[in-house]
């Protein structure tokens, strides 16, 4: 049995496809791990909802924020941007199964054997990993639960930027929600930034670090995420950022975590 992660899908499922292929992926007894963003802006959106949900207990999957912003475009919170190509999730037949799954799956998962913990975005600095784990958990309780159209209307917004644990209710679980699916660079205080998605060689680094670069408790699990196109993959001794940009015409990466082996798959403009 081996183990694959692979970064955002956004809807691009043939070449998820052509890349689990080439790799030799057994969906009978190999795992398939994904950063979220399973949905938009690529054409099969359906598809690759209908995919990983069908992979059962070999697949896992964190919510990305687009996969929060479906949710919440189907509840007719938010609108239903074109470029999102999101109109064939809510009209297939099988529309409520398929997002009442994707309401349970987690922010943050961990392999149960082996030592990396995934995440759509990252862990801010000023978590070590059992609070990340409760900060997790209290948010998918609410979104799993009888109150989830509150989360909802009220998940989107920049602030607060700056984690504290006096912050209650959707100011604590805004700041976890941004952390977790929208986070990229910092201020050397900390203070998230929500506006920059240029790459680190782009960005101001008077103002502005990757998350990842910040000082922070030390822990035994590596950290796998997606989000940060812009870093076309990234990969030090405690993160492995693995969105290589497939929707925008770049190349979609998988990890085999046994051995270290990646696959890339070039791919053609979807957005």
């Amino acid at each position: 049995m081996s183990t694959y992660l692979v970064g955002d899908i956004q809807g691009c499922l043939d070449d998820l496809r052509q890349l689990l292929d080439t790799a030799g992926f057994d969906p009978h007894q190999d795992q398939l791990w994904l950063t979220g963003d399973l949905v938009a802006r690529g054409p099969q959106s359906l598809e690759t909802l209908r995919f990983v949900k069908d992979l059962g207990p070999q697949a896992t999957t964190v919510l990305g924020n687009h996969d929060l912003h479906l949710l919440a475009v189907a509840e007719g919170i938010a609108k239903n941007k074109a470029k999102d190509k999101l109109q064939a999730i809510l009209d297939a037949p099988d529309r409520d199964e398929l997002l009442h799954w994707l309401r349970h799956q987690p922010l943050l998962a961990e392999h149960p054997a082996l030592p990396f913990v995934m995440t759509h975005a990252g862990i801010p600095a000023q978590w070590d990993l059992p609070q990340a784990r409760e900060r997790a958990r209290e948010v998918e309780q609410v979104l799993q639960g009888e109150h989830f159209l509150w989360l909802l209307e009220n998940m989107y917004g920049n602030g607060p930027d700056t984690w504290s644990e006096a912050l209650k209710g959707i100011e604590r679980y805004r700041y976890t929600i941004n952390a977790f699916t929208r986070m990229r660079f910092c201020y050397p205080d900390g203070r998230l930034d929500m506006a920059c998605k240029l790459s680190p060689q782009e960005a101001n680094s008077d103002q502005l670090v990757p998350w990842f670069t910040l000082p922070r408790p030390e822990q035994s699990k590596t950290m796998i995420f997606g989000h940060w196109a812009a870093l076309m993959g990234y990969e030090d001794d405690k993160v492995i950022g693995l969105d290589t940009g497939c929707v925008w015409g770049n190349s979609m990466t998988l990890l085999r975590w046994e051995d270290g082996a990646r696959f890339e798959h070039a791919c053609p403009v979807h957005a």
